[in-house]
């Protein structure tokens, strides 16, 4: 279906008001928006990839009520980043809206936050995918899986993502749009496979709410927040429809439904899913203590082949969440560094002629996202008694990363709403209305209850990582840009007031 040029037109002088030029292809619909956040998101990835962790710590429980307490915050923390996507839409999302809210250096310390954030989701949904590949391949090819080939494999799968992201958007975008239908229609087929076929019956429903029972060394109730992990690692990324903003069509109202709508849907159909996999449990301690929970609660409910062809459809679920989050990764890498705040930013905000793509970007997002799982390698090779896993650490940093990112634009807008800087003139169409104040502070609670809980034993080392590179940030800042960085466009010498003025100058031009 073709779209009308006038759709174009709008959305390239929403874009003009914030002082920056249609470089990106703009071809993404609705679905595509939502079905990149969806799939980053991925309850195949981080519910499944990180079951154990969350068996171990909170048993059954942590999927009856740690699912659903985590969701329903983060819907709290989506919907205020829908309503800011609304009010600023563009590619520079968190950072801009920080630089905009308050000024470029809170804007350049809330993208480099982000980019950690963005280099462990990646490398962890990524290194999710390997440990589930490379025990598959290695039954067939008759190898012992260990960690050197599961980096292997994770390095191929890397490569993958950056050769299609590198080719076009619009191939990235329908296979988004298919991993979308692809994640559902999975999880259909594991919900009724073991309804109707797992070996015995399923236990009783209240099992699925059982607390008290934890498989750690820790205390019941600081168990079960350490294993909120699993389901607070699962929903990070959905800002990926905000870095899309710039490629999507009526960005202002599709861009922001598809950040909510990814987190309501994947709460709904991730506590489904859970639901059935932990009825299925025939012996919790024995999943608990094997090296891949999830693998091997669905190799005894399901027996061995057909439990294996279950098991290689999740992964290649897992293959396409983090496709979409190479996309993600690199939009966000590309507004930063059209905005000058990287080193070399000339090199990673070039586009591909051919393409259209940020395509240095792209394989820069590879190069990093590879280090951190290489340098955790190297760690565990000289100490190979670490007591913390790879994909725990890697999903600690991604959350806390993240989560921080998220956190500091809606304190900012907090504050120039007390301070009369940002009034309900400078929302979007899509925004929360009266309630926006409420909910803001709720997110901005959570984000600072769940950071705290995400860097506690056994997950400091994730807390070191972040504070190093803190650290390597403030001595960044202070050594170069504090003095160079020219800050987002929109932001050098514009309140949300001037861009209020700009879009009436624009609204009279476009009408002459």
């Amino acid at each position: 279906m073709s779209i009308p040029s006038n759709h174009h037109e709008k959305d390239k002088r929403d874009l003009n008001k914030f002082g920056y030029a249609q470089e990106l292809l703009r071809s993404m619909g609705g679905f595509s928006n939502f079905a990149i956040s969806f799939s980053i998101i991925s309850i195949l990835t981080g519910a499944v990839s990180l079951y154990g962790h969350g068996l171990t710590y909170g048993g059954a429980g942590m999927m009856g009520f740690g699912w659903p307490i985590v969701a329903l915050f983060v819907m709290f923390v989506a919907a205020v980043m829908a309503e800011l996507a609304s009010a600023i839409p563009t590619a520079g999302a968190l950072y801009h809206w920080a630089a905009i809210l308050k000024n470029k250096r809170w804007g350049w310390y809330t993208a480099w936050i982000n980019l950690i954030g963005q280099i462990g989701i990646v490398a962890g949904i990524d290194y999710s995918v390997a440990l589930f590949a490379d025990p598959l391949i290695a039954s067939v090819f008759g190898y012992e899986s260990n960690n050197t080939t599961v980096l292997i494999c994770f390095t191929i799968i890397l490569l993958t993502h950056g050769i299609l992201n590198h080719i076009g958007i619009r191939i990235v975008s329908r296979l988004n749009d298919f991993s979308a239908w692809y994640h559902i229609a999975v999880v259909a087929v594991l919900v009724l496979s073991l309804a109707f076929f797992t070996k015995g019956n399923l236990n009783p429903v209240d099992y699925l709410f059982k607390v008290g029972e934890t498989f750690s060394d820790k205390p019941y109730m600081f168990a079960f927040l350490i294993g909120l992990l699993q389901a607070q690692w699962t929903f990070t990324g959905y800002d990926a429809s905000a870095h899309t903003i710039e490629e999507t069509i009526n960005p202002r109202v599709r861009a922001p439904w598809g950040i909510f709508t990814s987190v309501a849907y994947s709460f709904v159909i991730g506590f489904v899913m859970l639901a059935f996999v932990t009825l299925s449990i025939k012996d919790a301690g024995a999943a608990a203590g094997s090296s891949n929970a999830f693998i091997y609660v669905i190799s005894q409910a399901l027996g061995g082949t057909f439990g294996s062809v279950i098991l290689w459809l999740v992964t290649a679920a897992m293959w396409f969440c983090g496709l979409a989050s190479i996309t993600s990764f690199s939009r966000m890498m590309y507004a930063f560094s059209r905005d000058k705040g990287m080193p070399m930013s000339h090199q990673w905000a070039q586009i591909s002629k051919k393409y259209r793509t940020p395509a240095k970007a792209i394989w820069l997002a590879i190069i990093l996202s590879f280090l951190l799982a290489f340098i955790d390698y190297i760690i565990k090779m000289v100490n190979p008694d670490a007591t913390y896993t790879t994909i725990a650490f890697l999903t600690a940093v991604s959350v806390v990363g993240l989560y921080v990112a998220y956190g500091i634009p809606i304190y900012l807008k907090l504050r120039a709403k007390a301070e009369g800087r940002f009034q309900d003139k400078h929302l979007g169409p899509w925004n929360l209305g009266k309630y926006s104040t409420f909910i803001s502070v709720v997110a901005l609670l959570w984000i600072i209850f769940i950071c705290i809980v995400m860097v506690i034993p056994p997950n400091q080392m994730a807390g070191y990582a972040v504070a190093g590179m803190l650290i390597l940030l403030i001595i960044m800042d202070l050594a170069y840009y504090k003095n160079h960085f020219p800050g987002p466009q929109a932001a050098l010498n514009t309140s949300m007031e001037e861009i209020v003025r700009r879009e009436k100058e624009l609204e009279k031009t476009s009408s002459v």
